[in-house]
This record gives structure tokens, sequence and C-alpha cells, in this order.
């Protein structure tokens, strides 16, 4: 009996339109799927935690992983670097488990080079006023990052005909049960 592999889904997003928190419930619904936990040179921030948020790692030992081809995909975001490790995706996909990557529209392009079958969903803010909204209430961001980051989404929202699913976060709930439909597809 062949086994099968796994399947990757990437979800990306807008900074502030609440992939995280999709993300977060969707891996509560699927027992077969993992999250992907990226590498970054940011900060630790409010109540991050080591390896289940991020891997917080150097920039000198994420630019030694870069030589060494180590990332999957990577990327400058926001002045840090962000990575998803290769090895973990091609060990979880060889042993038929379902990875849920949270990465930028880059990643996401870079991705889809390496691992032509993914899933790819982007998740859009209702409205830019309302992500604006989003990131203000977080509390995390100064003025200058929030307009920076809008500007940002505005670039990314224009890339969003490159997924094979789009789904407007409105409502969380709806938003995490239409994403659970489309992995039930996959899995199905």
């Amino acid at each position: 009996m062949e086994k099968k592999t796994g399947n990757l889904i990437i979800i990306s997003a807008p900074s502030g339109a609440g992939k995280t928190t999709i993300c977060k419930a969707v891996l509560n619904r699927f027992r077969n799927m993992e999250f992907s936990v990226s590498h970054t040179t940011r900060k630790l921030r409010g109540s991050e935690k080591e390896g289940i948020d991020y891997h917080f790692i150097s920039e000198a030992k994420f630019n030694k992983k870069t030589k060494n081809g180590e990332w999957a995909e990577w990327a400058k975001v926001h002045g840090n670097y962000y990575g998803t490790s290769a090895k973990l995706l091609d060990n979880g996909l060889a042993l038929g488990k379902n990875i849920l990557l949270d990465i930028d529209v880059q990643g996401a392009k870079q991705i889809i080079k390496k691992y032509p079958n993914s899933i790819l969903v982007f998740i859009m803010p209702p409205s830019l006023s309302v992500l604006k909204k989003r990131l203000e209430q977080r509390a995390v961001d100064s003025s200058e990052v929030i307009k920076s980051r809008i500007k940002n989404a505005k670039q990314e929202i224009m890339h969003k005909d490159f997924y094979n699913h789009c789904i407007v976060n409105d409502s969380l709930d709806f938003a995490v049960d239409e994403l659970v439909a489309i992995l039930e597809k996959y899995n199905g």
C-alpha cells in the first residue's frame, strides 16, 4: 500500500487581517495537521513563546542558514528576516502530515515553485479602514509602523488572485468555517 504524502497549506494575509487567529482555530479542528513554525530575526512580542510562535534567531544565524540553503522560503519583511525550514516541510509531508504555513505573499511565491501542489489561501480584511483599526487595537506598533503595514497590505492584496482561495475575514467564525470547508475538500 502506497503511503499518502501530506498537503502543504499556505495561508497569507496582510498584517492584522486575522490569519494567526484563523490558523490556530483551524489547527484545533484537524488532528493530522501541523503548524510550521517559522524562524525570524525579529524580537519576541508580548505573550509569544520561542518554538511556539516563532523560532527567534540572530541575523548571523539566519544568514548562515540562508547560505547553506536550509530555507524552503525566506524573505525580509518589515525590516526583519523570516524563513521556513525545508527539512521540516519535507520530513512532515513524507510522513503524510498536513502542514499549515502562515507566510507572506513573497514566501508563498517561493514555496509554490518547490511545492507546486500546495493549497494557497489568502485572508482578506473587510476593508483597509477595518484593518487599520485592528492594527491600532493590537497596540504593539507605532503609528509609523501601522502606516507601513497598511501600505504593504495594499501591495499584498494586489496578489490575492495568485491564491487558489480567498476568504474575507468579516466574521472570525465564518472565516474559520470557510477555511475548514476548503481543507476538508483536500482531505476527503
